[in-house]
């Protein structure tokens, strides 16, 4: 009987070892056809129209679109995700490319930052110089692709449909009456009046120089954002603005009635017009090619020369995380490039809060080492702000969007305690410690008054450090920057006034004159950091990929995130942090 019970039990074993390597087969091999497909046979024909449809996420680091290794949520996504420089690429291709006649923005909500939106915009607006026609289509509308679709020469709303054209806000949640109820020590030092990812936990309610600093950078982006859509759409700044405190994009006929539309449609109704304009019969096909079918079907240009575009996403950390900028992967990247004798010259492209300040040290002085032997450009997409700046300043030039958020010129740290929430719960503590500060690490014992002035040291010096390489970087004094830092953020156009910038510009910009700057004439633009096969990161022993990971994260499910958020909070308790917390809804 013993003998026939070891026998099950190994048939088990067996089988779920055989189950499991072979579901690690299957994955590989998706994941090694996934990875290996980098061009498909799309044949472009005739009366083409290349269309920007809704099941596109437009996005910079090639690893933003990777999943866990047994992540199988993006199965429902049903969006692929393509690299918003391949998408520009893709539009200036098709201007002069004779088998396409025009374009059709098909996108109820894009997903892309304003920037992007910006860059894609003015991508369009040159390819209508071609003559080709340019037309939107939507059903329920968000606002950032009512901002895309606002460029195209008519646009066509369905007779249900509407825009959710409302202008920006906002806001700011305060957590400190909830600390303060619940006995949650949490101690801020900060330099900066206006360094506001601390104010949560500070006040209960919204400081007078975080207000200005929110007011004067909302109506920058929403103004800029708004004379857009309103020149585009032939509306008088007045008409448009009673356009947009009332709502009216929510009602279809007001659409027509205040111009943010030309006609309602359904849409067949729509594809029929666009047979019209090509002459095509209403019983034939309308031939519409996908933005990624078209980047797959252009042949990539493979110069030996190179212009490397280092997409530098997310929040600055410490470690070897595939998400955000891990100060360990990002100085291998780096330091890549310096010694990649193709590589010409460097363009970083910063989409970045910040983070952690030791990390944002070393990265940058990594970056400055490259700077020695290469030419490297910044160029700002949404957000370069505190840390994002701080890595900018090895920059030899910087283009910012006009409406990415920058500066933040500040640091913060914050300690956390639970020593009145355990003394109310009947819970104390006694310390027996060789010096002063031993127990600083302690969340019942609390934090001594000697380890919040040495915090508060670190924070100054970590600030004047700050201050002096953007000194160096804009060639201005410690005082010239003082009045404008202070954890302040901007606007990419108020940064260029007040000299924090060189220029606006995009991307495209950043990566002509890099390659201007490294007297290049025939080069090719390549993507760094390279895709990571999710095979291979589900078997890398970091932080936030693996099994554990993964069982993690299917324990959780939606409350994951919020679980990293304590978890980092926890691991980083007494770190000093370069980071802004604005979050603009568009």
């Amino acid at each position: 009987m013993r003998s026939f019970f070891k026998f099950v039990l190994a048939t088990i074993v067996g089988i779920f070892i055989t189950t499991f390597l072979f579901f690690i087969l299957f994955f590989a091999t998706i994941s090694i056809i996934g990875f290996s497909s980098d061009k498909n046979d799309t044949n472009i024909k005739k009366n083409s129209i290349l269309t920007i449809g809704s099941k596109i996420s437009i996005i910079e680091n090639p690893n933003e679109d990777n999943e866990n290794f047994f992540d199988l949520s993006s199965l429902k996504n049903n969006k692929q995700a393509v690299n918003i420089q391949d998408v520009i690429n893709a539009i200036n291709e098709a201007k002069n490319d004779n088998n396409i006649k025009g374009l059709s923005i098909e996108t109820d909500n894009i997903s892309a930052g304003i920037t992007q939106i910006d860059d894609l915009r003015n991508a369009i607006l040159d390819f209508k110089k071609s003559g080709k026609f340019v037309y939107a289509y939507g059903n329920i509308v968000s606002q950032n692709a009512y901002l895309l679709g606002s460029v195209a020469d008519k646009y066509f709303l369905n007779p249900a449909g509407s825009i959710d054209l409302k202008g920006m806000a906002s806001e700011v949640v305060f957590m400190k009456d909830f600390a303060d109820k619940y006995g949650i020590g949490i101690h801020v030092i900060r330099h900066g009046k206006f360094k506001a990812a601390v104010e949560p936990f500070l006040r209960n309610n919204i400081s007078d120089e975080n207000k200005e600093q929110l007011s004067t950078l909302l109506n920058d982006i929403w103004g800029n954002a708004s004379k857009k859509m309103a020149t585009a759409r032939g509306i008088d700044s007045l008409s448009f603005q009673k356009a947009t405190d009332s709502l009216y994009g929510m009602i279809p006929d007001n659409c027509i009635e205040y111009k943010l539309a030309d006609q309602l449609l359904q849409k067949s109704q729509y594809n029929d017009f666009i047979k019209n304009k090509l002459k095509i019969s209403n019983d034939d096909d309308l031939n519409k090619v996908s933005i990624s079918d078209y980047i797959d079907s252009i042949d990539k240009d493979n110069a030996d020369d190179e212009v490397a575009v280092l997409y530098a996403s997310g929040e600055i950390k410490n470690g070897d995380e595939l998400n955000g900028i891990s100060s360990k992967r990002y100085i291998k990247y780096i330091q890549d490039l310096k010694n990649n004798d193709d590589v010409k010259a460097v363009v970083l492209r910063v989409n970045s809060p910040g983070g952690d300040a030791n990390a944002a040290d070393e990265i940058l002085f990594e970056l400055q080492q490259l700077k020695l032997k290469k030419p490297l450009i910044i160029s700002f997409g949404d957000y370069a702000a505190s840390g994002g700046y701080y890595i900018s300043m090895a920059g030899q030039k910087i283009f910012a969007e006009p409406n990415c958020v920058t500066g933040s010129i500040g640091v913060f740290g914050t300690i956390f305690d639970a020593k009145e929430l355990a003394n109310r719960n009947g819970i104390r503590s006694d310390v027996v410690e060789t010096n002063a500060n031993a127990q600083t690490g302690s969340l019942i014992a609390g934090i001594p008054n000697s380890t919040l002035a040495i915090v508060q040291k670190s924070v100054e010096k970590t600030y004047k450090r700050f201050v002096y390489f953007v000194t160096q970087n804009r060639h201005k004094t410690f005082e010239q920057i003082d009045a404008v830092a202070g954890g302040r953020v901007w606007s990419g156009k108020r940064a260029k006034e007040i000299g924090l910038v060189d220029d606006l510009g995009s991307l495209n910009d950043a990566i002509k004159y890099a390659a201007k700057q490294a007297h290049l004439k025939n080069y090719s633009v390549t993507s760094y950091p390279e895709k990571s096969s999710p095979f291979k990161e589900f078997f890398n022993d970091t932080e936030d990929s693996g099994l554990d990971s993964y069982l993690m994260k299917l324990k959780l499910g939606d409350k994951y995130q919020l679980y990293k958020t304590f978890l980092d909070f926890n691991n980083n308790n007494q770190h000093i942090f370069m980071k802004s917390n604005i979050k603009v809804n568009f």
